[in-house]
């Protein structure tokens, strides 16, 4: 007999806010927020998924949504989920969960998503001092492929996967992340060089009551207002996954999570069409609403065998993850590289970072000469399939980054030929991004030697 379809544990329905859900959807990390569904293990489950933004950013044609979102209420994710065995027996502290993500994709109906830059004064990113201004370009899905009247000229096929995947924390795991994070926000400016050459900011995001939901826990109550300034934010990456955004993580791929709470507590959310390495834009996925088919499994005590850990506590662990077999295939590919020296020519040692920064400018600059915007530029290396790679980190004082870019997402040749580019109003690549002014007075960096 055939197997069941999955069983939809978590429905999003995409006319109502994720607070008014039937099962309410959260955007913080907390041991304390109520599981919403429970599942067993090689049970092939379901999961529905809203846009990070719950449907702030629209397919319009405008990019005032972006500029003025509020950036509080990042992730709205589906979940918690209590991962249970075949005798009832839920994931225990220390275990590890395996994660397979069996199938995945745009909800139906909903086949679009955005990707943009966020106004400097509110969330920056990457090259926010290059480009202060929000921006925003719609793409359309045909099956597997992306295309944008915004970015035109380029069409791609997707690697679709869940940016945020994660366990919940342990309340001894939380408070290690609040007293680290706190450090950085109120110490970093005057301790870091690195945010002298990239200045995103903050530089964490530190617990607020403000944009804050939970789930099932009710708003205005004492327990609500004392465990909404204290869970964690789900911006960045941590112990438990949360905001990997790693690109690779699609159909038939796994990832061993470690469980710090009774039941483990899944959850996941910000459901990207396409995105490159870095995610450089920061919005910088192809961003969709989206589902997820998932089958569990428990390593019992997978923790101690298979994680070591890196730092003060058995606590400081990071998941591993193993990539499927299902990816475009790309045969040629230019590369751009970069070293650590910044725009003003100033040297750094073996700082990876500004190595790629440097990469993604080089890679701007050039598929500037080829009739596209550095705003359309920056778009598109943010969320098409570009390979980035740190490769080389020993060779003093220039760590070395490198930026690949497919050459078969254009409609020409992007090679560098005997004769010169050929410029003209023809090869323009109109419509542009939309785009919203920048009404702040930060300074914008200016390389004196590029292409304007």
């Amino acid at each position: 007999m055939a197997p069941s379809t999955p069983r939809l544990v978590v429905p999003v329905d995409l006319k109502k806010k994720p607070w008014d859900q039937n099962l309410p959807l959260h955007n913080r990390w907390h041991p304390l927020i109520p599981p919403v569904a429970e599942v067993h293990t090689d049970e092939l489950f379901r999961v529905e998924m809203v846009d990070w933004t719950g449907g702030v950013i629209g397919d319009n044609d405008s990019a005032s949504d972006v500029k003025l979102i509020d950036l509080s209420v990042t992730h709205y994710l589906s979940g918690p989920i209590r991962v249970v065995d075949k005798d009832g027996v839920p994931a225990k502290p220390g275990d590890l969960l395996v994660v397979e993500i069996c199938n995945l994709g745009p909800l139906p109906g909903d086949e679009w998503g955005y990707t943009a830059t966020f106004d400097r004064e509110n969330g920056g990113g990457f090259l926010t001092d290059h480009f202060p201004c929000a921006t925003k370009a719609i793409w359309y899905f045909e099956g597997i492929y992306a295309y944008s009247a915004q970015i035109p000229g380029v069409r791609f096929p997707g690697l679709t996967h869940p940016g945020v995947i994660g366990t919940a924390p342990s309340a001894e795991l939380l408070k290690i992340w609040n007293e680290r994070e706190r450090h950085v926000q109120e110490n970093g400016l005057q301790t870091l060089k690195l945010c002298e050459v990239v200045h995103s900011r903050p530089l964490a995001n530190l617990p607020t009551a403000k944009g804050c939901s939970l789930g099932k826990i009710k708003e205005g109550t004492e327990e609500w207002e004392r465990i909404a300034n204290e869970a964690a934010r789900t911006i960045p990456g941590r112990e438990n996954g949360g905001n990997c955004d790693i690109k690779n993580l699609s159909r038939g791929s796994k990832v061993y999570l470690p469980v710090f709470v009774e039941g483990a507590n899944l959850s996941s959310g910000d459901m990207h069409f396409s995105q490159g390495d870095g995610e450089v834009s920061f919005c910088g996925a192809i961003e969709m609403s989206g589902f997820l088919e998932l089958k569990c499994d428990i390593i019992r005590g997978g923790m101690k065998e298979y994680l070591t850990p890196m730092g003060p506590t058995p606590l400081h662990v990071n998941p591993i993850f193993e990539i499927g077999p299902v990816e475009p295939r790309f045969s040629e590919w230019l590369v751009f590289e970069g070293i650590s020296v910044d725009e003003s020519g100033r040297q750094h040692f073996l700082d990876a970072t500004v190595a790629y920064k440097r990469a993604v400018l080089n890679a701007i600059d050039y598929l500037h000469k080829f009739g596209y915007s550095k705003e359309q530029a920056y778009l598109l290396l943010s969320c098409c399939p570009c390979e980035g790679r740190i490769s080389g980190i020993v060779d003093s004082p220039n760590a070395m980054a490198t930026l690949a870019i497919p050459t078969a997402i254009f409609d020409q040749d992007i090679r560098p030929q005997p004769s010169k580019v050929p410029i003209g109003p023809r090869l323009l690549r109109r419509p542009d991004v939309l785009k919203c002014s920048y009404d702040g007075n930060l300074p914008i960096t200016k390389n004196p030697s590029a292409t304007t």
